[in-house]
């Protein structure tokens, strides 16, 4: 029976309540995956189930359900009224129907082939034959190739009138070579774990360019067995797009979030070396530094119309020539903390309320062309593809490892280094920001498994960034 949601509004009865919202949530999700050539895991689950959010005496309640008849639905209502009837005891603000205004839209994921166009049966033989295509010689120790594609249907209405349907295509890949040489053991990726993500349709599994991009990275995983290990000095860095994913993400994007600022989430995820009256103020970075929130870059992974609270989505500068101007705070946090915020309430499934998170956080591009970049650097090293982070509980001091380098000597790639690593402090890593790739340079990339809440919501982000380059950072390897 198909469940009609502004109906099974119109059915609930809470004459007192000053506002109350529907958000359902339908999603299916494939899991493809194979190691050394065999087929591990070929799954695929739904659900399927709605979140009733309840403003009363001023305080939010919230209450989920996946049984959607009439008579559920109304008890799970009550619930949502009486958790914010009980909340107001201990509230910490007071809010209005002015953070749920109305909003009317629709939004929907750019793809060219939808999820069924390729079959089980051609997906398992096209990652089988990756398998095979990564393992170019006996020191390849592992393959694996791995694929989720998740399609999401919600749709989202209120008391004062909103209607929103939105419906998302997202599909992240990850192909990856383990090679061996005695203690020697190197993995190389795919531009990282799972790092291959964005809003697009089975398109993207093209099996030339696929297989192209297999034969390099099981060749750069045997080529990382006899590279020479990064050296350890201070130096010229330069980033590749793969690994400013993780440097956006974890020294910009968890930072400004304005809940864990408030310190909601101190419990859980840490808190925040920004303050808030740092907004305005802080210069974060040089001033090439220009930061966006953008769920509205088509094909982004976290890309969407509306957030989940149904606040229409925008592009923001959250820093401008490196100067802080806006956090990622979603109406409530705005209200809270008089900061300007985005439209960033997001919640992983139907049975989890909407927090302050990420979505797509991207580097604007700048001026320099990837060579032009590295031309004058006399001695610096190029790294790829996140492999490992480290991050204090306020997003401050910092450790990254990497899959892959580059010595750069007299501005030229040279050898191949492996093991490679960097540690700053993040306004002093910001600041040392030299050169910003130009638009040739940008790549989008993300990951599917940001978490952050309690209870814990897993959630999609996407960072795209051209290349960029900063001075005097230590650099060092795995040498003893």
């Amino acid at each position: 029976m198909q469940f009609d949601l502004k109906s099974a509004l119109s059915l609930i009865d809470l004459p007192f309540a000053e506002w109350i919202g529907l958000r359902e949530v339908r999603e299916f999700n494939t899991t493809r995956y194979v190691r050394d050539c065999y087929p591990q895991s070929n799954g695929r689950s739904s659900s399927h189930g709605v979140m009733i959010e309840v403003l009363a005496d001023g305080q939010f309640g919230y209450a989920s359900t996946n049984h959607l008849d009439l008579v559920n639905m109304q008890r799970t209502a009550e619930k949502a009224y009486l958790q914010a009837k009980n909340s107001a005891q201990w509230a910490v603000h007071h809010f209005t129907i002015a953070q749920r205004p109305k909003a009317i839209g629709q939004y929907l994921s750019p793809f060219l082939k939808p999820s069924d166009a390729i079959t089980p049966k051609e997906m398992n033989e096209l990652l089988i034959e990756i398998c095979n295509t990564l393992k170019v010689s006996d020191k390849i120790v592992k393959t694996s190739a791995y694929a989720v594609i998740t399609e999401i249907e919600t749709n989202f209405t209120s008391s004062n009138g909103s209607d929103i349907h939105q419906k998302f295509l997202a599909i992240a890949t990850d192909y990856a070579a383990t090679a061996q040489d005695g203690a020697i053991v190197q993995r190389r990726g795919d531009n990282g774990q799972l790092a291959r993500c964005n809003q697009v349709g089975m398109e993207v599994f093209d099996r030339s360019s696929i297989l192209q991009r297999a034969q390099i990275i099981g060749e750069q995983a045997v080529e990382l067995l006899s590279a020479a290990e990064c050296p350890t000095e201070t130096t010229a860095l330069v980033l590749a797009p793969d690994q400013m994913l993780l440097q956006i993400h974890e020294s910009i994007g968890h930072p400004l979030e304005i809940d864990r600022i408030l310190g909601d989430e101190r419990n859980y995820a840490g808190g925040s070396f920004v303050k808030l009256e740092d907004f305005g103020k802080m210069q974060y970075g040089s001033p090439l530094m220009n930061v966006t929130f953008d769920p509205t870059n088509s094909g982004e992974f976290a890309s969407y119309a509306f957030d989940d609270a149904g606040i229409p989505a925008t592009k923001e500068y959250l820093i401008k020539e490196g100067k802080l101007l806006r956090g990622l705070g979603s109406s409530e946090s705005q209200t809270r903390s008089g900061i300007d915020g985005v439209a960033n309430a997001r919640a992983t499934s139907w049975n989890r309320p909407a927090i302050d998170r990420m979505a797509n956080i991207n580097l604007e591009a700048g001026i320099h062309s990837y060579e032009s970049m590295i031309a004058n650097i006399e001695r610096g090293v190029y790294m790829q593809s996140n492999r490992s982070w480290s991050i204090d509980d306020y997003r401050n001091k910092f450790q990254f490892g990497c899959e892959y380098a580059r010595l750069i000597e007299n501005g030229k790639l040279t050898k191949t280094l492996r093991n490679p690593n960097y540690r700053s402090i993040t306004n002093q890593f910001w600041n040392s920001l030299t050169k910003v790739g130009n638009q040739q340079t940008v790549e989008a990339y993300g990951s599917p498994f940001c978490g952050k809440g309690e209870p814990n919501q897993v959630i999609r982000v996407g960072h795209a960034s051209p290349v960029c380059l900063f001075e005097n950072i230590e650099v060092f390897g795995g040498a003893t």
